[in-house]
């Protein structure tokens, strides 16, 4: 990733991910992508996110784009989980920002409005359910995204706790 110019409120450094990459990810299929962010954010958000919040997101369509990778991510509520779908024409809400914002977000280390007013994020679309989006990422009371979260036994823990009975799978 390239440095760009220091983050002075922040004191951190910006990075952009480079234009040759950029040009690479923009040519994979966006399916798989989708596939697995929905993965993810069932794994980790989806059990935090109230009833009413699930309810307000049933059947909604939702797209994450990131700007300086040239990737975009679309998926829909149902029934308290997300599930990834096709890319839509005109989804209801699109979320923009560059992957080293959205990083920022999932770490916690910014919130959805300094992120907003800085205009390093971005919302288009149903104004209602932008709110809701954002107001549901402030109530977290936990980082929602911890590089130790994505180690293989953490995973697998997670993995196992989805599966009716928390019990593994038997072969044979």
């Amino acid at each position: 990733m390239n440095t760009s110019t220091p983050n002075a409120a922040a004191g951190d450094r910006r990075f952009t991910v480079p234009p040759p990459l950029a040009g690479l990810l923009t040519r994979l299929p966006p399916y798989p992508g989708s596939l697995l962010l929905v993965t993810g954010l069932n794994l980790v958000l989806a059990r935090q996110l109230p009833a009413d919040v699930g309810a307000h997101l049933n059947g909604r369509r939702i797209r994450i784009q990131v700007r300086d990778a040239g990737l975009r991510f679309d998926f829909r509520g149902q029934d308290g989980q997300f599930r990834a779908c096709a890319p839509q024409q005109s989804p209801d809400l699109t979320l923009s920002a560059n992957a080293h914002d959205f990083l920022r977000l999932a770490r916690r280390l910014d919130d959805p409005d300094t992120l907003f007013f800085n205009r390093r994020l971005s919302m288009e679309g149903d104004t209602e359910l932008g709110l809701v989006v954002k107001n549901a990422l402030d109530a977290l009371e936990l980082p929602v995204f911890e590089p130790a979260q994505w180690a293989p036994s953490a995973v697998f823990a997670r993995l196992q706790a989805l599966r009716p009975g928390g019990s593994p799978r038997r072969h044979g």
